[in-house]
């Protein structure tokens, strides 16, 4: 075991299975550092300038104006009254197809693609579906500066991304679905501050190094020529998609497996989670009902 040094100290890392390309790793998961004070220098001295993952007080993102507007009741249904007027806008929507659900509870992608399709038609669909249906519609990093103004206004900058870096944003991005819902294991060129607004969601994350290490294995296994900077389809279907899920989301270890630290957030509404720099990260909703999350990238560097 060695250390993972940062800016603002050090934590243990296993470093066995980072030396070489090993497929057979496992990760245990130890909980996120979560940070007990709404304070800028907190978060500055404890994560952003340290690149270390933090979950932010609730308080963070108190009265934000989607949580209430784009859902309601108590199931935290899509609140269709409202967003209906917005039906004919086009956004990027992520579409699969989906075998009958194996023993871990995960269906088989059996085709994916990412279309451009009117909001309108989202919203029909997830009036519709179940946690069982086999065709699945999930609106995946939308850009918010390309949503009308009214729906940008309900997604206001918060003053801890404002002030913490550069005061520059890199990117803000949406994602609406309906449980279960899953995001590979990839890492943003970007420190990022990723907000729940609706339904619970389960973040893991490796730092780079040991991250890379399982992206690297899987490609040697899989005989991959993937970036892993530029993620595509690839990991969204086929043998790198079933095999980087079972790496991450299954806590069973073989008798030769070696391994790695890693660390897990659960998020509920109105929680959030800072994502340093370069930090591999998976996402899985859990539990049922409506989705929706906001992903706001920022500048690293400090003026």
């Amino acid at each position: 075991m060695s250390l993972f040094k940062a800016p603002c100290g050090t934590f243990p890392i296993h470093r066995r299975a980072i030396t070489g390309l090993r497929y057979h790793t496992f990760a245990t998961w130890r909980p996120v550092q979560r940070l007990q004070e709404n304070a800028l220098e907190v978060f500055q001295k404890t994560a952003f300038e340290c690149s270390l993952p933090a979950q932010l007080p609730r308080k963070t993102f108190e009265n934000f104006p989607a949580s209430t507007k784009w859902f309601h009741g108590p199931e935290r249904k899509f609140h269709t009254s409202y967003l209906r007027q917005f039906g004919d806008v086009l956004i990027p929507i992520e579409l699969t197809s989906l075998l009958p659900a194996n023993d871990s509870g995960s269906g088989t992608a059996t085709d994916f693609e990412r279309v451009e399709a009117p909001f309108g038609v989202f919203l029909s669909w997830a009036e519709q579906v179940n946690a069982s249906s086999l065709q699945r519609l999930y609106v995946a990093q939308a850009p918010v500066a390309r949503l009308p103004k009214l729906l940008q206004d309900d997604l206001p900058t918060p003053a801890l991304v404002v002030e913490a870096g550069k005061g520059d944003l890199y990117d803000t991005n949406i994602w609406l679905g309906v449980a279960p819902t899953y995001t590979p294991l990839h890492r943003d060129p970007n420190p990022n501050i990723y907000l729940q607004l609706a339904g619970q969601k389960t973040i893991r994350l490796l730092e780079p190094a040991a991250g890379l290490s399982v992206f690297s294995a899987l490609q040697a296994v899989t005989k991959g020529v993937a970036s892993s900077k530029f993620r595509g389809d690839e990991m969204m279907k086929g043998m790198e998609k079933r095999l980087l899920e079972k790496k991450i989301w299954s806590d069973k270890a073989s008798k030769d497996a070696t391994e790695v630290v890693g660390f897990e957030a659960i998020l509920g509404a109105g929680e959030s989670l800072f994502i340093p720099q370069g930090w591999w990260h998976s996402v899985k909703s859990t539990g049922g009902g409506c989705t929706g999350s906001v992903c706001v990238k920022i500048c690293a560097v400090n003026p």
